[in-house]
């Protein structure tokens, strides 16, 4: 069944209901019937339709406005580190060691160090840094990818482009709308005076200094300059080493086994061939075992928690294989063992920050059991089936995505247990499990210790008197923010990850530092600040910092360049003959 709207495309199987979507199923999942809702208005006989109505207007403008609030249901992650990759969360100043399995999303920043390689992933889109490459999320949410490029090379694989999505590469010279899936390639000089863009295969328009020009497949431009754009177009040069790397990573990517399970969109899928096996389970169809686990393996054991706005508290595993099985899906246990259940083969299934529910409560004495104050923090996985209900701001419609693309649920019972303050009618399968239950102390949750060498025995009766809890109620510190990964080996120079870029649309405004926002953290533990407040805490911090982006000036006069498929284009010179370059370290 296909479910459109403005947040989310899914294909679930089952009934789906959508703000002003009708959808009905015939008896074969293949032959999907979809019908737009109609709203047919009569004249009103009465003063009280009329009221009726009006009132039935406003609920949807205010329902409308609540999704705007949602969290993304994307991130971005990045899955392979060769080399020594530095990672800046958004709104603060220190660098660190990167993280495989820490999820990125708007503001962060990533830096490769010299003859270092990064790759990540956006869905199923592709991203791959050469050495000493720095780039910034400047907006990742449901439909845009926006990314600073301030220097170095970056390869990306688009493999598909919804109507509309945009995809936007911008430079110190200029801003790159993709405007088909492809491949693409992106160098910035290390003076940031020059761009080099190589379209292998798709096309788009570049925009900058009052002008623009398309780029089709197999051309390149080299382009200067800010106010005035000078820019050489002419035939794309052959692969380089940095091309051959991302050719052979596209080919094993291509060749993930696990791709027939899940969707490409689920982030982490091609880490699975290599770390376990999928087996078909009566229950729950094909499900995915890890191999070589630790002793005492639970899932969410063996890993940390970050705080990671606009989600809240995040999980981050410690395996390489750890990030899809823990964002999306659930887990049972299958013949003594535990194992993966993806959710249904969606187009874009929701991220989630942990598919666990948490236990707690005034009788449940795990401070005890730790040995002193400060209590405690204890948790357990989600199975099939079972609905997530987020502790942070979401809407009833995004709840109800972020639950039928990642199991197969019945969306009356969705909306059941979101409409049930008192978690504690619902019965879990690995409630009362001792062997799936993680605790730890409130100091090794909120300082992003390992959690895996810290966990604290919890006991059948313990667990009798539990309460089933949405949420932890405990405020972040700024190590929850910053992590334990240590500080980075190399941090990129100061000139370079300021440097200002040519952008085409705005930004969002830039994330709100730890230290500005602490005092609206502790007076409501375990929530993120609403965007009121957080634009309150954002007007000062402006003031200190100098803009890192230029919108393009309006394009001046009539740019037939920017026509898609035009042949001949009166505002670039070409040089088919002459190939350019001027690419940084193409490790």
């Amino acid at each position: 069944m296909i479910c459109t709207d403005l947040k989310t495309k899914c294909q679930v199987a089952g009934s789906v209901s959508c703000i002003g979507v009708k959808i009905g199923m015939k008896s074969q999942p293949s032959r999907t019937r979809m019908q737009k809702g109609q709203f047919t208005m009569r004249k009103p006989t009465s003063f009280f339709l009329f009221l009726l109505l009006a009132v039935s207007f406003l609920s949807a403008f205010s329902t409308s406005a609540a999704a705007d609030d949602d969290p993304p249901g994307r991130v971005a992650r990045l899955n392979y580190i060769q080399g020594s990759v530095s990672f800046q969360p958004g709104g603060e100043t220190d660098w660190v060691q990167a993280n495989p399995n820490r999820p990125l999303t708007t503001g962060d920043n990533l830096w490769t160090d010299r003859r270092s390689r990064g790759e990540l992933h956006i869905g199923s889109t592709t991203l791959r840094l050469s050495g000493e490459t720095g780039i910034s999320f400047l907006n990742l949410d449901d439909r845009t990818a926006q990314i600073q490029l301030a220097q170095g090379s970056l390869s990306v694989r688009l493999r598909r482009l919804d109507g509309g999505d945009a995809f936007e590469i911008d430079t110190p010279n200029l801003a790159f709308t993709v405007q088909r899936p492809g491949e693409y390639r992106f160098d910035v000089d290390p003076e940031g005076q020059t761009t080099n863009v190589t379209v292998r295969e798709g096309e788009g328009e570049a925009t900058g200094g009052g002008s623009n020009f398309h780029l089709d497949s197999g051309e390149n431009a080299r382009v200067s300059g800010t106010d005035s754009l000078r820019f050489d177009v002419g035939r794309a040069e052959r692969p380089d080493g940095f091309d051959d790397w991302c050719q052979s990573r596209d080919e094993r990517e291509e060749h993930a086994r696990s791709a027939r399970y899940v969707s490409r969109d689920v982030i982490g899928y091609e880490d699975l061939d290599d770390y376990g096996e999928w087996r078909s389970v009566p229950e729950y169809g094909s499900v995915w075992f890890p191999s070589r686990v630790a002793a005492g393996w639970a899932p969410y054991r063996f890993g940390h928690w970050v705080w990671i706005e606009p989600w809240g508290w995040t999980w981050v595993e410690d395996e390489p294989w750890g990030f899809a099985p823990f964002h999306y899906g659930r887990w049972a246990v299958a013949d003594g063992e535990w194992c993966w259940v993806p959710g249904p083969v969606v187009v874009r299934p929701v991220y989630a920050p942990a598919l666990v529910a948490f236990v707690g409560g005034p009788r449940f004495s795990l401070s005890l059991s730790i040995g002193g104050g400060g209590g405690g923090v204890a948790w357990f996985p989600l199975g099939p089936r079972e609905v997530y209900v987020p502790a942070y701001r979401a809407s009833p419609r995004y709840v109800q995505n972020v639950n039928v693309t990642n199991t197969t649920v019945n969306v009356v019972n969705v909306t059941n247990v979101y409409n049930n303050v008192n978690v504690n009618k619902v019965t879990y399968m690995h409630q009362t499990n001792i062997a799936a239950v993680t605790a730890v102390s409130h100091d090794t949750f909120v300082n992003a210790r390992p959690v895996g060498v810290a966990t604290v025995r919890v006991n059948s009766q313990q667990l009798q008197t539990a309460e089933v809890q949405r949420g932890v109620a405990v405020a972040p510190a700024r190590q929850s923010i910053v992590g334990t990964s240590g500080p980075a080996a190399v941090k990129p120079p100061e000139a370079v990850m300021s440097r200002q870029v040519v952008v085409k649309e705005a930004p969002p405004a830039p994330h709100v530092s730890y230290e500005r926002q602490q005092q609206a953290l502790s007076s409501q533990p375990g929530r993120v600040p609403a965007p009121q407040q957080m634009d309150q805490l954002r007007r000062t911090q402006q003031q200190q910092l100098q803009p890192t982006v230029k919108v393009a000036p309006p394009i001046r006069g009539n740019q037939n360049a920017s026509q898609p498929g035009a042949s001949h284009r009166s505002n670039r010179r070409i040089n088919c003959g002459e190939q350019t370059s001027n690419r940084n370290n193409p490790m």
